[in-house]
Parts: structure tokens; sequence; C-alpha cells
């Protein structure tokens, strides 16, 4: 967790009073929360909606017209990661989008012949064209893995999109020539699916076992987190889009530099390559129990140059840290919006 001396007084000050003032009322134009959480068994029938290269398939939670807030999966995940998130959010008075990846559910691509491009900078874009389809100007940003480093490209390139951000593992913008790093051993190790996916086998192996190779990531990333069958088979079935393993492995293989990109996303990743600083108001989670690979959030604090803090989830929180902690997340998302909408 990042000292007092990594993150700017005058920042942190303006941020602490922010917070203080939202733990006392609830959030300006939405509904005082209620005093238990709302039960939640799934999402309403899903929606469907063209943008970009995909028709979206995604739930949609809350008053048309309340604050838009964009909650984004990781792999290999889904939107059920958001279950209680999403209801409790809309009981207060937001408008909660929560789309289905490239490559996961219901979401396809609109053209047979396009790539099925994992890389990060079209998954961004991705985000902007779901924004853009539901005539949404900006929206407060909410993910963990491949929807944290989504959310904070966004942040970080397109401001006007991000009225704020929570992030699971902080800052996640990355580049291929940083993926030429060597990295020390241990750290490696944690990498294994990603060398293992950078080969036929590893792709063969991976379409072959993708319940099973599921189920041992959620294991290995939220080793404290007793998951039952249900929950799991429940967002296992995202997993049989058929574009799913193609857009996989093309992630892994793009961040080690094995599979080029689209060249219209060239200019974006150039920007991504330099690091950019995110100013928007943030909020970087972590959990106490977090077993897949991420950085330190020391190592990352000064990329936030707005209004920032860092949490720690305790209590044997993983990867999956809206679905394990979802009233952590949720307070995160409340704090944020108080700080961007004073």
């Amino acid at each position: 967790m990042p000292t007092d001396d990594q993150i700017d007084p005058a920042r942190r000050r303006l941020l602490a009073a922010g917070l203080a003032a939202g733990a006392a009322a609830p959030f300006a134009g939405g509904a005082p929360a209620p005093a238990q959480p709302l039960a939640s068994a799934g999402f309403a029938p899903l929606k469907q909606v063209d943008a970009g290269s995909l028709r979206v398939a995604y739930a949609e939670a809350g008053p048309a017209d309340g604050p838009p807030v964009l909650l984004l999966h990781g792999w290999p995940y889904d939107i059920y990661s958001f279950v209680e998130v999403a209801p409790q959010l809309a009981a207060r008075g937001y408008r909660v989008l929560v789309p289905y990846l490239r490559g996961y559910g219901p979401t396809r691509f609109r053209a047979a012949e396009a790539l099925r491009n994992g890389q990060p900078a079209a998954l961004a874009v991705d985000a902007t064209d779901f924004l853009d389809a539901l005539k949404v100007e900006s929206a407060i940003l909410a993910g963990f893995d491949w929807g944290a480093r989504t959310a904070d490209i966004v942040a970080a390139l397109w401001p006007e999109r991000c009225r704020g951000l929570v992030s699971v593992s902080g800052y996640l913008i990355g580049s291929q020539e940083a993926g030429k790093t060597p990295l020390p051993p241990q750290a490696e190790l944690q990498w294994w699916y990603q060398f293992y996916f950078a080969t036929e086998r590893g792709r063969a192996g991976y379409d072959k076992n993708r319940h099973d190779f599921a189920k041992l990531i959620w294991r290995l990333a939220s080793p404290k987190w007793r998951f039952d069958d249900a929950t799991f088979e429940r967002s296992a079935a995202a997993l049989q889009n058929p574009d799913h393993v193609a857009v996989v492995i093309h992630n892994y293989r793009w961040r080690l530099g094995l599979a080029d990109g689209e060249r219209r996303y060239d200019g974006i990743e150039q920007k991504l390559a330099t690091g950019p600083e995110i100013g928007v108001p943030t909020i970087t989670l972590e959990g106490d129990a977090n077993g897949a690979p991420h950085p330190e959030p020391a190592a990352y604090a000064k990329k936030f140059t707005g209004p920032y803090v860092h949490r720690l989830i305790t209590g044997g929180v993983g990867h999956n840290l809206p679905q394990e902690a979802p009233q952590a997340f949720i307070q995160a998302i409340l704090d944020v919006a108080r700080i961007s909408a004073g």
C-alpha cells in the first residue's frame, strides 16, 4: 500500500475530505443505501447493441437517466462477477451497464472475416464504442483483470469518457516492448499459462479443456474463495463463445510479441507504450489473497495524478474482487462518484 509520501498531500487531503463527507450521506441524486444487501439471483434479460466491431450482449440495471457505471470483467470470468454489485448500485439510482467482452457469452464479431484480436487497445476501443452506441458521453469505469486494464486505458487516453475509475490491481497498462523485459523467476512462474498459450499445444489444450482450465485459474487466483460448482458453472458457460479461444490466445501471444495486432490501433499502442498518467478520480483495490500476477501498489501510485487512494481488502479476498468482496467494490464506486460529482 502506498505510504503517505507516495501520494501528493494536497490531493490526499482533497480525496480524504470527499470520502469523509460521502460516508455520512448518500450519493447526491440517488436513493439512500438500503440497510441490507439486496438479493440477486441473476440479471434481467440481456440486451444487445451494435457497437463498432461487435454486437455486444450486455446486462443493464437501474434508471435510464441515472449516472452511468460501466462494469468490465476479466479472464476467465464473465458478467456474473458483478451479480451482487449491479443491483445494489441500481438501487442507489445508477444506470449500470455490464457488457460481455469480445469472445465471451453472446457477444459476437459483426464481420466473419474480422481478426479475433485480443490486444488491449482493441478492448479499450470496444468500451468507447459501446458507450457511443448507448449515447453515454462519460461513465464511472470499474473492473478487474482485463476489465481493469481496459478501464485504465480509457481513463488515460480518453479521460472525457471516464468520470472516475475503480481499478483492481491498479495500473495495468503495458506494451509489447515492456513485455520483453524478463521478470524474476518467481514472477515468471506466475505467468505459466501465458507461456503455455504461446505454443500450439497450449492453444489446443485450452480449446479442449477450457472448462477445467478456467476452474484451475479461479482456484489459483483466489485460493481462499470457496466458490461452489453452481457459481463456477454459471460463468463457465460464457467461455463457450466460438471466438473465445482465438481472442484469449491472441491476447497473450500479443503481449509477448508473438502475434501482430491491427494497424488501426498502432497510434493507441504508441501512446500506451509511454506509460500515460491517469488524472481522473481513482480508487485502486487489491485483495489480500490475490494469487494472480499483480504489481505492488507502491509501483504504480505515482501514475495516478488526480484524487487517488489505494485500499487493501482483507479477509482472504482474491483476484475476482467484485464477486468475492462486493461491498468493498460498491463502496469504492460510490466514493469515486462523490468525488467526481463534487
